[in-house]
């Protein structure tokens, strides 16, 4: 089955990680054998191979740069001017795998319809580019709102205002308070640009004061469910029924801390909290029981993001193996109808409602 993946990190691994990610994931764990600046080396998921390999076709796709204010200790870059930097150089390296036959930008409904006839059209994948939409996660790397306005002339079609801690625009993941008058500015330039928001990783207060002032379509493309993993990172359930009644869909995540409740990094493993592919189906449903249909859910991994096979589910050694998903739906209950929806149906409508 075609999927659509709503949140990779693709750029962040290639130029933070320095995973060329033409090669297989094997291949990439091979060289990075022995190394040990960052926990998940040797352990990645994703790869171009692989998605290929998986009938991955479209991915939601990220640039990320977060700006980090003095005692602030989140990893970061230290002026916004510095974030919007990395944000180009991840850019470039997107525009090299366009250059490389590898991938291509989708930017509206006119080349979302023609890259789905590519990839429905029946012939192997493997000569066939990923399709990318532009994501922004968190806004610091804008450092005033008319860069906005150039990103979005770039291809930049989503925008998640905050990432972890406090940001520029919004407060995010673990911080509290409501988004600055520039994020209110900021939403206000999305909805003239019809550019999408991603309510992830705002926190509570900022949620609610984006609902109030955006206009414009919402998704979320990698979120899990608070009634099931007790976190300010997931949503509860009153925030995702006011992102029901907006029409959103809500990715899926597979950060294993966000699927099984009580987690600690470092020392639990997948094997020992039983932490699978069915984890992230439970999440699912619960959306599904609260919206009465299946028509907001969908897949957004977060596979690489910052994190390996050492936090996902244990039935999980590359993302190709999102095709298990079908049979464990099945096994669940949900009809062939139900289950395209949650794959890539839910996510096409949405994009092609918001890009009339």
């Amino acid at each position: 089955m075609f999927i659509i993946d709503a949140h990779l990190d693709l750029s962040m691994n290639a130029m933070e990680w320095n995973r060329d990610l033409r090669q297989s994931v094997f291949d990439i764990r091979k060289r990075e054998y022995g190394l040990t600046d960052k926990p998940d080396r040797a352990k990645g998921t994703v790869a171009l191979p692989e998605l290929r390999k998986g009938n991955i076709g479209l991915v939601v796709a990220t640039q990320i740069a977060r700006y980090v204010a003095p005692g602030n200790p989140l990893p970061g870059w230290h002026s916004a001017e510095q974030a919007w930097a990395q944000t180009q150089a991840q850019l470039a390296w997107y525009k090299t795998m366009e250059e490389d036959g590898e991938m291509v930008m989708i930017k509206d409904s006119v080349g979302l319809e023609k890259h789905l006839l590519l990839w429905t059209n029946d012939e192997p994948n493997h000569k066939k580019p990923v399709g990318y939409i532009l994501s922004l996660e968190g806004a610091d790397s804008l450092v005033t709102i008319e860069h906005l306005e150039t990103a979005y002339q770039y291809g930049l079609r989503a925008v998640g205002p905050a990432h972890y801690g406090p940001g520029r625009y919004a407060n995010g993941t673990d911080a509290t308070g409501k988004m600055t008058a520039n994020g209110l500015a900021l939403l206000k330039k999305m909805d003239e640009l019809n550019i999408i928001l991603d309510a992830t990783h705002l926190c509570d207060d900022a949620f609610w004061q984006a609902m109030d002032h955006f206009n414009g379509p919402v998704w979320a493309s990698h979120n899990n469910c608070r009634s099931l993993v007790n976190h300010n990172r997931q949503f509860s359930d009153d925030m995702i029924r006011v992102l029901i009644e907006r029409g959103a869909v809500i990715g899926a995540a597979l950060d294993a801390w966000m699927m099984v409740p009580n987690w600690q990094r470092g020392i639990s493993t997948p094997e020992s909290m039983q932490c699978n592919l069915e984890k992230m189906i439970d999440h699912l449903d619960h959306i599904c029981q609260l919206s009465g249909n299946t028509l907001h859910v969908g897949i957004g991994t977060d596979l690489d993001g910052a994190f390996g096979k050492e936090q996902c589910p244990d039935d999980l050694e590359t993302i190709a193996d999102l095709q298990k998903l079908i049979l464990l739906f099945e096994k669940k209950g949900y009809s062939g109808k139900d289950i395209s929806n949650i794959m890539h149906g839910n996510w096409i409508r949405f994009l092609k409602r918001a890009w009339l």
